[in-house]
């Protein structure tokens, strides 16, 4: 299960270089319901299967939650998959910041065609962590429920220009 919730940012944290990092390719076999995503993170390659089919709709919820599976990929198996995604690659920098409470802030900062665009993850073991979770000054506004800043719909668009039309 993953619980996370998505944030814009005020400004990008400074001494990037003192956290740890992931360079991050990945695109999508399948961008509809159930997702179906492969991707490479440094010298690991993974596939991944997310899905809300099933779950409850919760009124008031804070946090995105769905069921995710994730497995190992050979990089010959991960370069074959590449030639057979939907749309684009996502290209990004994932920086891993601690915050105080303990959660992890996983900072995007995209490249290539999405080049600019910045937002910031942190999942939760549960709901209730999620609930009682209070941003950082740095973090903005609160884009959980947005599909325009899920990494499936960035992957379909043709440019930065198009998430803000």
């Amino acid at each position: 299960m993953e619980i996370e919730r998505k944030f814009t940012i005020k400004k990008i944290p400074d001494n990037l270089s003192q956290y740890k990092k992931k360079e991050i390719e990945q695109g999508y076999l399948s961008t509809k319901e159930p997702v179906i995503r492969i991707r490479k993170s440094n010298d690991n390659y993974l596939i991944t299967y997310k899905s809300r089919l099933g779950m409850a709709e919760i009124p008031g919820e804070v946090a995105l939650s769905c069921e995710e599976v994730e497995l190992p990929l050979s990089q010959e198996t991960y370069e074959h998959l590449k030639a057979k995604i939907d749309h684009h690659m996502i290209v990004k920098t994932r920086y891993m910041i601690p915050l105080p409470d303990g959660c992890i802030a996983e900072l995007d900062i995209f490249h290539g065609i999405l080049e600019g665009l910045v937002f910031v993850e942190v999942e939760f073991p549960g709901e209730e962590e999620a609930k009682k979770f209070h941003a950082p000054d740095w973090f903005e506004e609160d884009v959980s429920f947005d599909k325009r800043y899920k990494n499936n719909y960035l992957a379909s668009i043709h440019s930065l220009e198009e998430l803000f039309q």
